[in-house]
Order: structure tokens, then sequence, then C-alpha cells
């Protein structure tokens, strides 16, 4: 039996698309590493990057590793693993940890009031894993920079506490053999960031913490050779027929809630994988994730939008476009099925599933105000709400003078089957009230919506909101550092970076006609309860 359940606009059209793939032996060619098969010009890039179609047993090796290296840590009383890292390298682990059940606090962020935080826990039970696939990833070597000066100011020696997971010959693996850092895990060059579940960027970490990585292989594993089928019962065949044909019906959104799993957090994960990797040339998925089955965006979807439950179907839920599907398998095996499902979706709406063209485009704006001095403090707001200043083109915000003016104008602004995406610079753990907007917007406007914390979105949707379709509106939430923190052996603070990342996105954006309405939070927690009251949400 399919471990998924679909809701068919036509069963036809469906099976045509698996016939298809099938004909095209889609399925075998990922399996045996053929980068030819998403066209001449993906090649070069494709052929790099098919290495994690053999981790579920590649990766085997890694766990007698990662549990030697725990039990020594242990042994030494540090029980307390941070992980340092953006994107590829941060969801995999924080979801495997979440459904395992064990601590792993994840670092994945520029905002000083988290940063200072996690230091502030006890150092001398910590040991920081720096997960960079690049090696020069600005925010975890920033991380990297400041929990060394923390060890030191501890009097603990900082090379006994960090361990690090790079590719070979990157920065960072070059840095942790000078500094003679705890371990080092290399990892497959030929797996990308989003694709890397499976690989030592999801386990190390997560089996540091204590969760059972070698079940998590083991699911994986019994799952791969129907994946690798050319046969009308694979699994992620179906799934990628389903996402392409929901695709060419201008069906693009997916919008992804739990149901009865066990698994949590899953839909972040697949928001970096399918948002990444689809989100291009003008085309692409966009995942939507929700609170439950019966919040705003699911429970009222409609003709752009499928639904997937994670877990197994609930409800009476059918979406106005007919397409809806439930994925009820565990973690291991989910990882692995939606990285085929999200490559054969790729060749199905004909796009390179393993580039990400317009992700630099950010981290170049925000190098260019951290260049130039500004960090986006130079503006002038177009007017105030409150505590709240509202930033915001001319033609944007024409005769608004108050919040919920400025709100409707940025919604009005919306296609019909547009979509409205929020993202908040703000501290993850201290500022969590405020993914209430995304319900609150959602209700509202009738849009789906989004909800990201800045910079993490940058690493997941960021691509697909310069990439992918253009009728994307967007509201960034910034706000004052509570108390800034230095960057040891940088010109830039903590909240220099964060509100560079912001104004760099928010500039390549405009400069690509997205529109986009920026709100300054003088103070965090009354800002964040007048725009849920400008959206007229209550809790």
């Amino acid at each position: 039996m399919s471990p998924i359940d679909f809701g068919y606009p036509s069963p036809a059209e469906f099976d045509d698309e698996v016939r298809d793939l099938i004909a095209a032996h889609v399925a075998s060619r990922i399996t045996v590493g053929d980068g030819t098969l998403w066209g001449d010009a993906a090649a070069p890039e494709a052929s790099r990057r098919l290495g994690w179609v053999d981790l579920p047993t590649a990766s085997a090796g890694l766990v007698a590793e990662i549990a030697e290296l725990r039990s020594e840590l242990l042994a030494e009383g540090v029980d307390i693993v941070t992980l340092a890292g953006m994107g590829g390298s941060s969801l995999a682990p924080e979801v495997i940890c979440a459904t395992a059940g064990v601590e792993l606090e994840v670092l994945d962020t520029t905002d000083s009031g988290q940063i200072a935080e996690a230091i502030g826990t006890d150092l001398s039970r910590t040991v920081l894993v720096v997960s960079s696939k690049s090696g020069s990833t600005v925010e975890t070597d920033s991380h990297r920079r400041a929990f060394s000066a923390a060890f030191e100011a501890a009097g603990i020696d900082p090379a006994s506490r960090i361990v690090v997971v790079t590719d070979p010959g990157s920065p960072l693996h070059d840095l942790a053999r000078e500094l003679g850092y705890r371990k080092v895990f290399l990892a497959n060059p030929e797996v990308g960031g989003r694709y890397s579940a499976l690989s030592a960027f999801g386990l190390v970490p997560a089996g540091l913490a204590g969760a059972d990585v070698a079940s998590l292989l083991a699911e994986a594993q019994a799952i791969a050779p129907a994946l690798g089928a050319d046969e009308p019962t694979n699994p992620a065949l179906q799934l990628g027929a389903f996402l392409g044909v929901a695709h060419a019906r201008d069906t693009e959104k997916l919008v992804v809630a739990p149901t009865s799993t066990p698994i949590i957090g899953l839909g972040a994960w697949l928001e970096q994988l399918i948002a990444e990797s689809t989100g291009k040339d003008g085309e692409g998925i966009l995942p939507v994730v929700v609170e439950s089955v019966d919040a705003p965006g699911f429970a009222d979807a409609r003709a752009d939008a499928m639904l997937l439950f994670i877990g197994q179907a609930v409800g009476t839920h059918q979406p106005i476009s007919g397409f809806a599907c439930a994925v009820d398998e565990p973690l291991g095996a989910q990882f692995l099925l939606w990285e085929y499902a999200t490559a054969i979706a790729g060749y199905s709406i004909g796009i390179n599933p393993f580039n990400q063209p317009d992700v630099e485009a950010a981290k170049a704006g925000a190098r260019d105000m951290l260049e130039s001095g500004l960090g986006g403090e130079a503006e002038e707001p177009a007017f105030l709400d409150g505590d709240i200043a509202v930033f915001g083109t001319a033609e944007l915000l024409d005769g608004a003078d108050s919040l919920e003016d400025a709100l409707r104008a940025l919604a009005d602004s919306a296609d019909e089957y547009g979509y409205f995406a929020i993202q908040a610079y703000l501290d993850r753990t201290g500022d969590a009230r405020a993914e209430l907007i995304r319900q609150a917007a959602a209700l509202r406007t009738g849009l789906q919506t989004t909800f990201g914390f800045g910079p993490r979105y940058l690493h997941s949707t960021g691509q697909y909101h310069k990439g992918g379709h253009p009728n994307g509106v967007f509201l960034q939430i910034t706000a004052d550092a509570r108390a800034d923190l230095l960057i040891p052996g940088r010109e830039f603070t903590f909240g220099q970076l964060q509100r560079a990342q912001a104004a760099g996105d928010a500039q390549v954006l405009l400069s690509r006609g997205r529109p986009l309405l920026r709100l300054h939070l003088r103070e965090r927690a009354s800002g964040i309860e007048r725009i849920l009251e400008a959206f007229g949400f209550e809790s």
C-alpha cells in the first residue's frame, strides 16, 4: 500500500504524468546519479548534487563515531548541545530532535537577545556544533566567534568545546585544523545543503543531542528501493506527479499541516527543500506551513492551493482546487521520499532543483549595507503609529496615516491569488508571539500567508521570494535590539548585521518590483500586539 493518499483533480491527468515519468526513467536515473535528467544547462550542477541518494547507507559509518563523541562529552559533564547553523545545516537536526524529544538549542539568528540567551546557558556543560557547508556562512561564523570569546572568558578552552561539520577543504575545515577544534566531521560535497538531512549535517548535531540516528537511517533504507523504481507504485513518482500537475494548473501553494503524525516541525524543513529547489525562473511551489488543519490557509484554501496532511488525512478538507494528499511515513522515510519527490517535481516543472540563483542577492545586499555603514538606520519613516515606525514607498503608502491603512494598502497590492509573506527580524524564542501574525494576516486578507523569522527565512523561502512566482507582497518586521552584542574580530555588531540583512533583502525585493512594508518596533511586546490589533485578531 502506498504511504500517500490523494485527492486528484483528474485521475487520467495524474496517471498520464506518472506514465510520462516512468517512460523517461526519472526515478532510476536519479538513483544512478544521472545529472542530465534536468537538461543540458542544469547538468553540470545536477551531476554534482546527487550524492544524497546514497546517504541512507553511506552515512551508517557516522553512527558509531557520533556515539563515541557523545559518550566522551557526557563523561566530561558536557550535556548541552548548541547548534550554530543556517538553513540546511539547522532545519533537519531541529526536526529530528523535536521528534525524538531531546534538547537541541538551535542558533540560526542574528538577534542579539536570542544569541545572548544561548551564550548565557551553562557554558561548563555546553558543546557548540558549528555547521556550515560552505564554511563561510556569516551568521555561523559570527556565532563561533561569540561563543569562542565566551568560553575563554569562562576559563574554558574553546577548542575543546567546538565540533565542526563542513565540506572538505572549506575555510571552516582549514580553521578547525589550525585551531585544533575537538572534532571535525566532513560531509559529502556532492550533497547540497537542503538535501543533507541524512548526512553529517543532519545526523551529527541530532546524534550528539541524543536522538537515535541509526533508526532514522534504517527508516530511509527501508523505503529507498521503492523510490528508485520506475513503477506506478513508486510513492516518490506519485508525489512528484501530484506536485507537477498541480503546478501546471496554477495551484502553486502547498499548504502543510500536521495531523496524526508523531513528527514535529517537518513543515519548516519542507519549506526550504521545496521553495529553494523549485522557486526560480518565475516558477515554483511555495510551501505555506500552518498550525493545524483548522488554521486559516488550510481550512479555507482557495483555487491556488493544494493541501498536504503530514500524517493521515482527517475531516472533510477538500480544497477548491481538488488537490489534496496525505503522507504518513516515519521521519527517515519522509526525508528521502520528499528529496526524491522534489527532484521529480523539478523535472515536471522544467527547472533545475539543485541551484539557488537568487540566494546570493540578499547576501550581497547585506554586505553592501554593512560596507556603507547604514545597516538600514538612515531611512526616515513615512509615519509613526505609536511605538511603530512605518516604512514603505510613497506609491504604496499614498494617503495612509495609520497602521491599519498601511496593512490594507499592502494586502490590496497583491494579485487575487498572490501570497502575503511575513518576515520577522525578531527573537524566535523571546518574541514567539509574533508567529500569531501569520494567522491574523491570513484571516484578514484571505491570501495564502507565510511566516519566517529573519535571517532564517533567507536560507529557506528567500530564494522563492525573488525567483519564484512574482505574486508576493512582503511585511517585514524589525525592532530595536534589547542589548546589542559585539562580534569579536568584526567591525560590526549582531544588531548591525541583523539590520543590514533586513535592509539588504528589502532592497533586492523592491528592485524586483515586489511590494514591501516595513514596521520597526521600538518596543517589541507592545508592537506585536499593535500589529495583531491592526489585523483585527483576537487570540
